[in-house]
C-alpha cells in the first residue's frame, strides 16, 4: 500500500476514535452519578487490558524489557491525563474543561518540533489555531468572556491534563516506530490501571460494590473499557505510525464535535449557530493541515 492511502486509512481511523470518544461524554456524564471518577478509570483500563491482552496473547511472548518500559511511560501519561481531566472537571465547567483539554492541539506541533526534530508548516500552527478556536466556540456556550477569561483551580488542573494527552501523542508517535502499536497499547493499560487502582481508594474512598449491582452501570464500564478505551486507543496508537502527531492531534480534537453531535441526539440538547460555526472551523482546520504545501 502507498503512502498517501495509509495517511487516508489512518485518518479515518483517527476519526473514527473521536467519534468513540464523542459519544464517551454521554457516558461518562451519566456515570458519574453512580461510580467515583478514578474507581471509573480503574474499571475500563482493566477491562481493556484484559480483553486485548487475550485477543493478542500468542504476541506477548515478543514482550521485553523495553516494552515494559516504554508502556510504563506512555500507561503513566494515559493515567495522569485521565485523572487531572477528571478531577479538574469538578471544580470548573464542563464547557471549559472541554475546551482546556484540547490544548493539546497547540502543544503537540511545539513541543513535537524539538523533540521529533521535524519543524510543522506553517499551515499545522495555522489550523491548531482554527481548531483551537472552533473547540471554544463549541464548549464555551455557556461562558461570559470574563468567565472564558478567568482561571480557577479546575481550569489549571484541565491545563495540565492538555499537556500530558500531547505527551502522549508525542511518545506514542516515536515508540510506534520501534515496536508493535498493540502490543504497546496492551503494556500502557496495564500500567494505567495500576496506577487507577493505587489511586482509587485514596481519592474515591471504598470500593463501589452497590454501583456493581446494576445492569445499567456494568454496561457502561463495558463500553468505556471495550470501546472508549480498548478500540479507541488501538485505532489512535496504530494509526499514529502512518499520521504525523501534529494533524493526528488535529484529527482526535474532532471528539468534541462528535460529543456535541451526540448531545444533541441522546440528550437532546440544541445547537446554536455559535456552536455550527465551531464545528465549520474545526472541518476546515483538518482540511487546511492535508492540503499539499
Amino acid at each position: 500500500m502507498n503512502k498517501k492511502f495509509l495517511s487516508t486509512i489512518s485518518g479515518t481511523g483517527l476519526l473514527m476514535a473521536a467519534c468513540i470518544w464523542g459519544f464517551a461524554f454521554v457516558i461518562v456524564k451519566d456515570s458519574l452519578d453512580y461510580i467515583p471518577a478514578i474507581y471509573m478509570l480503574a474499571f475500563r483500563f482493566t477491562i481493556a487490558a484484559a480483553a486485548l491482552a487475550a485477543i493478542y496473547a500468542r504476541k506477548l511472548k515478543l514482550l521485553d524489557a523495553a516494552y515494559w518500559k516504554h508502556g510504563a511511560v506512555l500507561g503513566a501519561f494515559l493515567f495522569m491525563a485521565y485523572a487531572f481531566q477528571t478531577v479538574g472537571c469538578k471544580y470548573t465547567t464542563a464547557g471549559k474543561n472541554a475546551f482546556l483539554t484540547t490544548i493539546y492541539v497547540i502543544v503537540v506541533p511545539l513541543i513535537g518540533w524539538p523533540l521529533t526534530r521535524r519543524k510543522p508548516g506553517h499551515r499545522i500552527f495555522m489550523a491548531a489555531v482554527m481548531s483551537l478556536a472552533g473547540i471554544g466556540l463549541l464548549a464555551l456556550k455557556n461562558e461570559t468572556l470574563s468567565g472564558a477569561l478567568a482561571m480557577n483551580f479546575g481550569d489549571i488542573l484541565t491545563l495540565i491534563c492538555g499537556f500530558f494527552y500531547a505527551a502522549h501523542i508525542l511518545f506514542v508517535e516515536r515508540w510506534d516506530m520501534q515496536e508493535d502499536p498493540i502490543l504497546l497499547t496492551v503494556i500502557q493499560f496495564v500500567f494505567a490501571a495500576l496506577f487507577s487502582w493505587i489511586v482509587s481508594p485514596v481519592l474515591d474512598g471504598a470500593f463501589p460494590f452497590e454501583a456493581l449491582k446494576s445492569p445499567h452501570v456494568i454496561v457502561s464500564m463495558l463500553y468505556l473499557g471495550i470501546f472508549s478505551t480498548l478500540i479507541a486507543f488501538v485505532l489512535q496508537n496504530v494509526c499514529l505510525k502512518y499520521v504525523p502527531s501534529s494533524i493526528a492531534a488535529l484529527f482526535l480534537s474532532m471528539e468534541s464535535v462528535f460529543g456535541v453531535l451526540f448531545s444533541m441526539l441522546v440528550l437532546h440538547e440544541t445547537m446554536t449557530l455559535r456552536m455550527l460555526a465551531g464545528c465549520v472551523l474545526m472541518f476546515a482546520a483538518i482540511l487546511l493541515a492535508e492540503l499539499k504545501k
